[in-house]
């Protein structure tokens, strides 16, 4: 299979396309879309991208000094992506598709592996420039509180607040429907939790400290099982 052939093909969900590089180690990439959140994707390969990190590029600015940071934001659609080591997680704009843009990121990591060029140059690595402070990632996490994971869980007349971010965890706190649900942790773990991962990958521990057993209108009541 030539490497043209191979670049203009999908990266199907579970599909892996080798590609022959210049020192004869294949290529696969395997793209899965995220359950939880839609609007991410998880891009593994099979070989290092970037031996480090994670590295987390919010936007296009943030990707100066990437080059597959600046190849991926160029493609319409992109909206955050997140490297570490051989795994990508790119998250794109709820208007923009899947179905034609998991092929573009594809060639565009293929493109960059190809090239010999490294995806986070030195100037970057030893910048800082990702580096956020705890008042920037309120910020950013409050931003994803608002527009995604509190519209959601507020048709179940539940919601996340941030009590504080301290050395790398985030203190919360879960009201309404969410206090005493017996379904509040899958919404923290697999909901929340998967998106936070993705904006702010800084971020190691979320911490819950809601009073559960306080909870007067949840949305799926603990059942007490008599003994």
């Amino acid at each position: 299979m030539s490497e043209r052939l191979a670049a203009e093909l999908p990266a199907s969900l579970s599909a892996s396309l080798p590609v022959s590089l210049p020192d004869s180690m294949p290529v696969s990439i395997r793209a899965q879309v995220s359950l939880a959140d839609p609007d991410s994707c998880t891009f593994v390969v099979s070989r290092p991208v970037h031996p480090g990190g994670p590295f987390f590029f919010g936007n296009k600015q943030r990707a100066a000094g990437s080059p597959l940071g600046e190849r991926l934001f160029a493609l319409l659609g992109v909206a955050n992506v997140l490297i570490a080591e051989n795994v990508l997680t790119v998250g794109k704009a709820p208007s923009a598709a899947w179905s034609g843009l998991k092929a573009s990121i594809g060639t565009a990591i293929r493109t960059q592996l190809l090239s010999g060029v490294p995806a986070i140059l030195e100037v970057l690595l030893y910048s800082g420039a990702t580096g956020r402070s705890d008042a920037e990632l309120h910020a950013v996490v409050q931003e994803l509180l608002d527009k995604q994971v509190n519209k959601s869980i507020a048709n179940h007349g539940g919601k996340i607040s941030i009590v504080e971010i301290l050395h790398g965890k985030l203190f919360i706190v879960m009201s309404g429907g969410c206090q005493g649900c017996a379904s509040s942790q899958v919404t923290l773990r697999q909901g929340f939790e998967v998106m936070l991962k993705r904006v702010a990958p800084e971020i190691e521990e979320i911490v819950d400290t809601t009073h559960h057993a306080a909870g007067k209108q949840p949305f799926f009541p603990r059942q007490e099982v008599p003994l």
